[in-house]
């Protein structure tokens, strides 16, 4: 059974500064919840993001059992969205598709998570206990390390 996740929040910073955060893979540790121990494998020479960029990754997403995923940008707009894809890893089904909108306020910043498990009803037993639970602990880590990075000058004035 396919599910989705979606998240907005606003940031206080241009587009630019945005987009240079979000399509860089090796933020992706930043925001990442550190008993994911998630790391990024493949080393990349610059962080301009591109279509067919495959990127490698370690993650323990459950019980400290590390799994290899590994990702690939299939879209790029620039400065607007990108959309990456599992190629390999824990789920049958991942398209995360990320939008930055500007606004008078910055940059309001999207995700739209299709996302599907394996194993049928298993898979529904295991989203219903602890999956989505852990994708929502993630995308709430995810908020607060933005609001930090993004809007302690907003909140601070």
């Amino acid at each position: 059974m396919k599910h989705q996740l979606k998240r907005e929040q606003q940031l206080n910073c241009n587009i630019e500064k945005a987009w240079a955060f979000f399509s860089s893979a090796n933020n992706l540790s930043v925001i990442t919840p550190k008993d994911m121990n998630f790391t990024v494998l493949t080393q990349l020479e610059n962080d301009d993001i591109f279509e067919g960029m495959i990127i490698d990754y370690h993650v323990s997403p459950l019980f400290n059992i590390k799994m290899n995923w590994q990702t690939e940008i299939i879209k790029v707009d620039y400065l607007k969205s990108f959309i990456d894809f599992q190629v390999k890893g824990p789920y049958k089904l991942w398209h995360h598709y990320h939008e930055f909108v500007e606004n008078d306020e910055g940059v309001l910043v999207k995700d739209v998570v299709d996302y599907e498990l394996p194993l049928g009803f298993l898979g529904e037993i295991a989203h219903n206990l602890f999956v989505k639970k852990k994708l929502d602990h993630i995308f709430d880590y995810r908020k607060e390390v933005l609001e930090l990075l993004f809007n302690q000058k907003r909140k601070a004035s």
